[in-house]
């Protein structure tokens, strides 16, 4: 039987995506090279912004229009699915399955009743969210290993709390067991994956662990398996510790870069935010952080246009994005999610002025990035080679260990290696390289 996958959203859903299609290939199940040839597609959703929630709705209109031509499972997960829940169904009724995030772990009973060629009326959910044993995608030299799930922060923007569930930390000894069976699968590269993974704390057995200790642990164990980075990812500012900074600091393996989540440069929009952290700490862990680390880069997300902001507040955001400089943004303009505090919120921006000031966010992050990269011309850093360019046959692409972009003249024999390369030119967000032999 042939499946197909479509995922939108955070890295955790490209994890759990992976985790399923394990399961898929455990079973025999083989990958449609196209969606119309499966025998079951299943579209893994997101609701952290409106956008990506009208592209899944597209997206499951146009396969409950190819079920009245053939008959296919159609299954919708991920936190739309959460959130909306029997509802998808009542809107869209060419679906067959909305499994939610604690019902996942049924998935194998899903696929027994597709095998063999019946409908259930019911998938029971897990009292309690179950980590997936891996999650590597195939033929991927670089993995995510979830370490956490769910989120305690209530962001007043954010629908993350309300789908995925208060945090739950995984045990260090399953953590530890992914990591040892990706490196045997040639894996050498492992992102620590969680929705805030500061607040990692394991209690349980050979507890209290803390992320900082896991951090140290997994660095170890990755080195001494054969992995050569780890990385992490996100980090909340309010939760980044000194002594997270020190592990960092003294183990070469963890890569010398950290998203640290900004979200605006006003400490009265922090404040309705709900973010727990003014201005001025967040510059003051920055530059702890650089202090500690030279040469590590920091990336961020930036959300503009929140309920109330003024032209002063987002002059006080590019003034904190010239203070930090980071390397990269991921930002976006504010859409208001149904049952969050700030969709209830007064003041709300027009989308005009909205689009306007994010426009000025974009531009200024990128003469920001490409200063930032013109200054690391002429060094040699240490890349992963993940695969060939999608401009030429004769290069391959990398990332450094500050997740910057390159390409150089190599063959594919390279790609899942460590290779040393300067920096030569700048081709759009891309280093152009040659390797130092």
């Amino acid at each position: 039987m042939r499946y197909f996958i479509e995922t939108y959203g955070c890295q955790m859903n490209k994890a759990e995506s992976a985790a399923l299609e394990l399961q898929l290939a455990d079973r025999s199940w083989r990958l449609a090279a196209d969606p119309a040839d499966a025998d079951l597609v299943l579209i893994n959703t997101c609701s952290v912004r409106i956008t990506a929630e009208t592209r899944a709705w597209g997206r499951i209109a146009h396969y409950a229009a190819l079920k009245r031509q053939r008959d296919f499972v159609l299954v919708v997960t991920g936190c739309m699915a959460e959130r909306l829940k029997e509802r998808m169904k009542a809107k869209a009724p060419g679906i067959d399955y909305v499994l939610g995030t604690f019902q996942k772990a049924a998935f194998g009973v899903l696929l027994d009743a597709a095998e063999a060629g019946i409908r259930l009326d019911v998938i029971e959910e897990t009292p309690g969210f179950v980590f997936a044993p891996s999650h590597r995608e195939a033929g991927s030299y670089s993995s995510f290993v979830p370490i956490m799930h769910g989120c305690n922060n209530f962001c007043t923007y954010c629908i993350v709390p309300y789908v995925r569930g208060r945090e739950i930390s995984r045990s260090p000894r399953a953590i530890m067991d992914e990591i040892a069976s990706l490196s045997a699968a040639g894996v050498r590269e492992v992102t620590l994956l969680g929705q805030n993974v500061n607040s990692y704390l394991w209690e349980g057995e050979g507890g209290p662990l803390d992320f900082a200790g896991l951090l140290r642990l997994v660095a170890d164990g990755a080195a001494n398996a054969g992995i050569g980075r780890v990385r992490f990812v996100s980090s909340h500012p309010k939760d980044l510790s000194p002594d997270t900074i020190s592990a960092i600091a003294d183990n070469e393996t963890i890569a010398r870069h950290v998203h640290l989540c900004v979200q605006h440069g006003s400490n009265r929009v922090l404040a309705a935010m709900n973010r727990k952290y003014t201005v001025e700490a967040y510059l003051e862990l920055a530059t702890a952080i650089r202090s500690r680390i030279p040469g590590i880069t920091l990336s961020t997300d930036i959300l503009i246009g929140f309920p109330g902001e003024t032209e002063e507040d987002v002059e006080e955001t590019l003034d904190l994005m010239r203070k930090v400089r980071f390397a990269y943004a991921f930002m976006y303009h504010y859409n208001p999610r149904e049952g969050t505090p700030a969709a209830t919120m007064p003041g709300r921006i027009p989308d005009t002025v909205k689009k306007e000031r994010l426009a000025r966010v974009i531009a200024l992050q990128k003469t920001i990035t490409r200063e930032l990269m013109r200054d690391m011309l002429g060094s040699e850093v240490v890349v992963l080679v993940e695969g060939l360019s999608k401009r030429s046959s004769d290069e391959v692409f990398a990332k450094t260990d500050q997740d910057m972009m390159v390409v150089f003249p190599a063959s594919s024999s390279r790609i899942g290696s460590f290779a040393r390369v300067r920096l030569d030119s700048i081709r759009g967000n891309t280093f152009k390289a040659v390797e130092v032999l």
